[in-house]
């Protein structure tokens, strides 16, 4: 019987120890995704600022040429594949391209909106990589983060 009651506290402080490990991994869980999702999240707006950049300067270089609409709207989508699959950023949905080529199209002078200039951005383009590196987030060479996600 005195092994019983001497035993009590060990099991109670195992239990403790157990639930408190327990909790620790579990609240670790949830703070390590949400710092992946953070990451995705800033990742993914860098892209699409990267994205509209290309899309502006493909539609603002086609403004003098001799061709038809849907032409140039091939033409810019063709430029941005080719400079996003330059940068390693292939996965990007071809529609995603498409609605910004034509975002990029209502603020040139092709629509004849002498407000244009005011929307494009006048920062010097720079590779997306670069500025997730700048903030600290790691990439690999595909573009993706650098634990695999």
């Amino acid at each position: 019987m005195n092994e019983i009651i001497n035993a009590i506290p060990e099991y109670v402080i195992t239990a403790v120890v157990s639930t408190a490990i327990f909790y620790l991994m579990s609240a670790g869980k949830n703070l390590l995704h949400s710092k992946v999702q953070h990451a995705k999240t800033t990742q993914s707006k860098e892209l699409w600022g990267f994205i509209e950049q290309v899309a502006n300067t493909a539609v603002n270089s086609l403004v003098g040429k001799n061709l038809t609409g849907d032409a140039k709207f091939a033409q810019a989508t063709a430029i941005v594949q080719g400079t996003l699959a330059k940068q390693g950023f292939t996965n990007v949905d071809v529609k995603a391209i498409e609605a910004a080529i034509q975002s990029a199209y209502e603020k040139s002078d092709l629509t004849g909106n002498k407000e244009s200039k005011q929307f494009l951005d006048p920062r010097p383009m720079t590779s997306v990589k670069d500025r997730l590196d700048s903030k600290g987030i790691p990439v690999n060479q595909n573009g993706d983060e650098a634990n695999g996600n």
